[in-house]
């Protein structure tokens, strides 16, 4: 008989989008059942990897009363399926689930740390999501970090003293090679066969580096008119909206193509020369893996993740984070220093494939589950 394994998360996005196909790979010698908010994305995750769900109303925002719901739909799910291992990965979707597992008598309780809210917050905001990871951690029994980055600073930020195992190389699912390759056929350029094209792929909010980015670029294209950026992600007005000025400079710069959600990125990645992505704060971004997959060297912030992606001058180019004019002198030097480019160029793909391989990353997940039982 299957040992029962349950993943949660907060909404079925994460579970649909963060780990797509892993959980079928879980599923041949597990039970996995997937737990998130009752939504359209979770129901995509069952079919897809032929996995039972189980619907649970829960919020990413604070909500003492929407909280303390979940909290009961948990403890009676877990009470009723009594699984081996619980594991999450959302910051709402673990603390509620690891204290749920907690009350169920959930021996393995797995929390996986992807990123830390609180980065970037000051005040009372940063004190409360601190406390909450605090929480999060205490009611684990294993907590691991998704990166180095992210293990140092649950260490000194003295969120956790429990032992801190990284999977792998880091990265909650890897990276599938085969789906994130070099294309084979000549890159579609709008502008000419000399045109140099940057690439940002997130959410369109301030603490991505949009503001940055934007300011970085603009002042460029007045020197260089041989370059566009590409922007792949959502606006999100409601969580971290960027100044209007900034939105304005977007929609009506020519050279500034926003393209919004895409749900394959490949074609746009197959577009672009160069990956910028000047983000304020990360765990471990996938979309740096899936560019490196692709070839494309990457120009990021000196973050957790980003730094551990990205080899500076070998595949890519770590800047300060929050720094417009490091951002600026890095673009400017993708475009003048064609030796740099080609360098970086030739160096994307192999640096991803030999450390950050999906299957690799799902075997050795598959081994510490089982280490936690045997």
């Amino acid at each position: 008989m299957k040992r029962k394994l349950i993943r949660i998360a907060t909404i079925g996005a994460t579970l649909d989008i963060l780990l797509k196909g892993q959980l079928s790979y879980l599923n041949r010698n597990y039970e996995v059942i997937a737990v998130s908010d009752d939504d359209k994305e979770l129901k995509n995750v069952g079919e897809r990897e032929g996995i039972r769900i189980k619907g649970i109303p829960m919020k990413r925002d604070i909500s003492l009363l929407n909280d303390l719901t979940s909290l009961y739909f948990l403890y009676k799910f877990f009470k009723k399926e009594k699984p081996s291992i619980i594991h999450s990965n959302t910051p709402k979707g673990s603390l509620l689930s690891m204290i749920a597992g907690k009350a169920a008598g959930i021996k393995h309780r797995v929390y996986t740390v992807t990123g830390l809210r609180f980065e970037g917050e000051t005040g009372m905001k940063r004190k409360l999501l601190k406390n909450m990871e605090r929480l999060s951690c205490y009611f684990a029994t294993k907590v691991i970090p998704e990166g180095n980055g992210v293990k140092e600073t649950l260490r000194k930020e003295k969120i956790t003293s429990k032992p801190l195992e990284i999977i792998h190389n880091g990265n909650i699912n890897g990276i599938d090679l085969n789906w994130y390759k070099p294309s084979d056929k000549e890159k579609n350029k709008s502008k000419g066969q000399n045109n140099i094209t940057f690439c940002f792929i997130g959410r369109i909010v301030r603490d991505k580096g949009i503001i940055e980015l934007t300011e970085a670029f603009s002042r460029l294209y007045d020197k260089y008119r041989n370059i566009e950026l590409l922007l792949v992600g959502p606006f999100e007005k409601d969580l971290d909206p960027i100044p209007e000025r900034t939105e304005k400079a977007i929609i009506s710069h020519p050279a500034i193509n926003h393209v919004g959600f895409q749900s394959d990125v490949r074609p746009w990645l197959e577009k672009s020369d160069i990956l910028a992505f000047p983000s304020y704060r990360e765990g471990f971004p996938n979309v740096v893996l899936q560019a490196g997959a692709m070839g494309l060297p990457c120009i990021v912030s000196d973050i957790n993740g980003c730094n551990e992606i990205i080899k500076n001058r070998y595949n890519g180019l770590i800047i300060p984070s929050r720094d417009t004019d490091a951002l600026y002198e890095s673009m400017e030097s993708i475009i003048k220093d064609r030796n740099l480019t080609e360098t970086l160029t030739a160096n994307a793909r192999n640096a991803i494939s030999t450390r950050f391989d999906q299957k690799d990353v799902w075997r050795e997940l598959e081994k510490m589950y089982d280490g936690l039982l045997s």
